[in-house]
Formats: structure tokens, C-alpha cells, sequence
């Protein structure tokens, strides 16, 4: 699993025009949620990819309504939904301030024992953060797009 995407190897990768660590949390949340559903990929097969969802070149990251293409892609069915509600692992995409005025930052989560653990939850975070709802993983701001694996997928 990546945390801290502004770490190691990942930091120097590029997606679109800049490097991971600008921009790569969307990449990297798929990344994990192909490893933790037993199907992983490079995090490079997933970038490659990815980068067709890119923003002005990656300068605004991936397009956060495609993440479920690149998971189907890859082998695994999705929902889109507004809600996690219980589910089991589920990537969220958030705001991170004020809507439109701030950025966007995307995490792969697992709920276990009550609690959800976040991974790359902060750009330079080498471990996984825990959280006990959803709302708490971005302090209340506005959510743009969860996704989670239909009953007969994976997660």
C-alpha cells in the first residue's frame, strides 16, 4: 500500500506535467484499491493509464468522475455513490477547504474494528491514519465522489 505520496519514489514519478507528489492522489488511491482487492497493478501501469483523466495536464490531478473507469480497467466493479455508509473499503474524494476555492484530494480507505484507516491520507505521511467516520477523514468538508465495490466485487 502507498502513503505519502510526496515520499520515496513516488514523490519523482510524474502524472501529466508534474510529480506525484503535486498531484497523484487519485492514481495512487486506485493503486491501493486494486492491491487491497488481491488484483494490483504498477503504480507506473496505473499512472499511464490514468493520465487520459488528467486536469490541464495534470496540474488539477485526475478528473475524480473517472476514477471508476480506471478501477473497471482494471478489474473491478464499482458503485459511485454519495455515501459509504458501512462500507467495507471505499476511495472518497473531498474537498480539502472551502468548495471550488481549495483542492481536492483523493484517499482509498478500510474500515476495520469500528474505524477507518486512511491511506496517504497527507502528502508526506509515511502511515496509514485512523478516523472514526467518514466526515471525520476530511474534517467536514465538502465530499465530491465516493466509490465503493458492488456486492459481487472484490473489496
Amino acid at each position: 500500500m502507498i502513503n505519502g505520496q510526496g515520499l520515496g519514489e513516488t514523490a519523482r514519478l510524474k502524472y501529466g506535467l508534474f510529480p506525484m507528489s503535486f498531484n497523484g492522489c487519485e492514481v495512487i488511491s486506485v493503486c491501493n484499491a486494486l492491491e487491497y482487492a488481491g488484483i494490483p497493478f504498477s503504480l507506473n501501469e496505473v499512472r499511464r493509464y490514468m493520465e487520459r483523466y488528467s486536469v490541464m495536464f495534470g496540474f488539477f490531478g485526475c478528473n475524480v468522475y473517472k476514477i471508476g473507469s480506471a478501477l473497471r480497467h482494471f478489474g473491478m466493479e464499482y458503485s459511485r455513490v454519495k455515501d459509504v455508509k458501512e462500507a467495507d473499503a471505499f476511495i472518497v474524494s473531498s474537498w480539502t477547504g472551502r468548495q471550488f476555492l481549495s483542492s481536492v484530494h483523493t484517499v482509498f480507505c478500510v474500515r476495520r474494528n469500528g474505524r477507518i484507516e486512511v491511506y496517504n491520507r497527507y502528502n508526506r505521511c509515511p502511515d496509514t491514519k485512523i478516523y472514526d467516520s467518514p466526515e471525520d477523514i476530511f474534517s467536514g468538508c465538502r465530499t465530491i465522489v465516493c466509490y465503493i465495490a458492488d456486492r459481487k466485487g472484490v473489496f
